[in-house]
C-alpha cells in the first residue's frame, strides 16, 4: 500500500522531486564534510592566570560568548544509565519538556520515550521536540502522530525542499533535553536502540551524557530556543520555561551554543583555546578524530611541551569506516610529535568528551572533525570542576584497558589511500 502523506519523510519527498540533481549535491556536500575549507585559529599570546583563576575563566567566557553560571552535573555512562534518568525527569515534569536530536530513531527506545512525552502532554506539560530531518531520516512522520494529537508539538530541523538546498548542509547535531527550566541532560546519545540494545552489527554503542542542574540550565533552553524559533516560528516563553534561580553552589560552567558563522564555531573556538592553554593532561574522546590543521598544529605542539596528549577514537566497530582509515593518516604525526592515540575495541564509542589538566570538563554533541566544528549547530557543556574530572578521566582510563594504541608502524602501513596519505602528509610536515 501506497505511503499516505503524513507517512512520507520531507527527505523522501525531496528525493523524488529533483532525483538526480540530489545525488551529486550529496555527494558534494559528503566531500565538504570531510575535507571542507576551514579558518585558521592561532592564538599568539596565551592567556594569564592558571586555568583555575578568575581571569582565565573571564577569558574563556568573552571569547566562547558563553555566561558563566553554576552548576551541578552528574556523569550518566552508557544508556543503561542515562535513558532511565532521562525517563525519570520527563515522568515528573510538572510544566514544560524541550528536547532536540540530531538522532529520533523508531524503535523500542524512542517508543517508551514517545509514550511518556504522550502521557505528559496528555497531564497539560508544554511538550516541544525538535528533530533534525537528516539524522532521523528513516523515522517516518507518522511516528509523531500520536504525541500531536495529545496536544505536543513536533518539528523538523531544515527539512529537505528545493528551494532550501543551499542550507543542505546545516544540521542540528544537538542532543539535549531540559525539563521545567529546572533539569537538563546533554552529551553525545540521541534516542535510538543502538545505544542500548546496540545492532546487527554491534554491541550497545559507549557514551557518556551530563544531567545537570542549577543555574547553566538556562543555557540548555536557551540553546533549545535557539532551533525552536527556526523549526517552528515561536519564541520559547512563559515561566514553566524559565524556573531559573540563583544558585551560589556548584561547579562554575557555561554552555556554548555552537552555530556555524562564516567557517567557523564558538565549539572550534573553545576546543583550540583550551588545547592551546592545557600545561599537564589533555584527554580526549571523539568517535570521528579528523583534526584540522589549525587543531593538528596545537595538539602537536602541546605534546611537544610536554603536555600529556591522549585520544580516544572508534575502533573496528566504527559506523563510517571510512572515517576510521582518514584518522589514522591524520594520526601519524601526531603520534610521531608524541602523543597517545587508541581505537575502543568492544564496540562504536560515540562520546565527546574533554578534560584539559584534571581540571576542565568538556561534554556535548561535537566531535572533532569538521563537520562539527565548521557546518552543524552543536551544544557543549564546559565545566570546572576537579571532581568530574576525575570521574570522566577514570571512565577514560577504563576506556583504554579495553582499547589498542596506534604505533607509528601501524600508521606508516600503506594502502589503498596511499596517494591521499602522500599529500596529507607534505601538509602535516609543513604545519608541523
Amino acid at each position: 500500500m501506497a505511503s499516505t502523506k503524513s507517512e512520507t519523510h520531507p527527505l523522501t519527498r525531496t528525493l523524488a522531486a529533483v532525483g538526480a540533481g540530489a545525488l551529486i549535491l550529496g555527494a558534494g556536500a559528503a566531500l565538504r564534510n570531510l575535507f571542507g575549507p576551514t579558518l585558521p585559529y592561532t592564538i599568539h599570546e596565551s592567556p594569564e592566570g592558571a586555568l583555575d583563576t578568575d581571569e582565565f575563566l573571564r577569558f574563556l567566557t568573552v571569547v566562547t560568548d558563553g555566561t558563566l553560571r553554576r552548576c551541578r552535573v552528574t556523569r550518566l555512562r552508557n544508556g543503561e544509565e542515562f535513558y532511565p534518568a532521562e525517563f525519570e525527569a520527563i515522568r515528573d515534569a510538572r510544566h514544560s519538556i524541550n528536547l532536540e536530536y540530531y538522532e529520533f530513531g523508531g524503535g523500542k527506545v524512542p517508543s517508551v520515550f514517545l509514550d511518556a512525552l504522550i502521557e505528559r502532554a496528555r497531564a497539560g506539560v508544554q511538550v516541544r521536540l525538535t528533530v533534525d530531518a537528516a539524522g532521523s531520516f528513516s523515522t517516518p512522520n507518522s511516528f509523531f502522530d500520536r504525541l500531536k494529537a495529545a496536544g505536543g508539538q513536533m518539528c523538523w530541523y531544515n527539512p529537505f525542499r528545493p528551494l532550501t538546498w543551499q542550507r543542505v548542509n546545516n544540521r542540528t547535531h544537538r542532543k539535549l533535553l531540559t525539563v521545567d527550566g529546572r533539569i537538563g541532560f546533554i552529551g553525545g546519545a540521541g534516542i535510538d536502540d543502538r545505544w542500548f540494545y546496540g545492532t546487527k552489527k554491534s554491541p550497545p554503542w559507549r557514551d557518556t551524557v551530563l544531567r545537570v542542574e542549577g543555574e547553566a540550565v538556562a543555557g540548555l533552553v536557551s540553546t533549545f530556543s535557539e532551533n525552536w524559533l527556526e523549526a517552528a516560528g515561536e519564541i520559547l516563553s512563559g515561566p514553566g520555561q524559565f524556573a531559573l534561580h540563583a544558585s551560589l553552589d556548584g561547579a562554575r560552567g557555561f554552555v556554548v551554543i555552537s552555530t556555524p558563522h562564516g567557517g567557523g564555531t564558538q565549539a572550534r573556538i573553545l576546543f583550540q583555546t583550551l588545547i592551546h592553554s592545557a600545561r599537564k593532561s589533555l584527554c580526549i574522546t571523539t568517535p570521528y578524530f579528523l583534526p584540522d590543521r589549525s587543531a593538528r598544529r596545537a595538539l602537536i605542539h602541546a605534546a611537544r611541551r610536554g603536555v600529556r596528549v591522549r585520544i580516544l577514537t572508534a575502533g573496528p566497530f566504527i559506523d563510517h569506516p571510512i572515517v576510521r582509515k582518514m584518522s589514522r593518516i591524520a594520526s601519524r604525526h601526531l603520534v610521531e610529535a608524541g602523543a597517545e592515540i587508541y581505537e575502543y575495541q568492544p564496540s562504536m564509542i560515540h562520546a565527546k568528551l574533554l578534560t584539559v589538566d584534571d581540571q576542565w570538563c568538556v561534554a556535548g554533541s561535537t566531535n572533532f572533525d569538521h563537520r562539527s566544528f565548521g557546518l552543524n549547530d552543536e551544544v557543549n557543556l564546559a565545566v570546572l570542576d576537579p571532581a568530574l574530572a576525575a570521574t570522566l578521566e577514570s571512565d577514560f582510563a577504563d576506556d583504554l584497558r579495553h582499547s589498542r594504541q596506534l604505533t607509528p608502524g601501524m600508521l606508516r602501513q600503506r594502502r589503498f589511500l596511499a596517494p591521499t596519505e602522500e599529500i596529507v602528509d607534505r601538509g602535516l610536515r609543513r604545519e608541523s
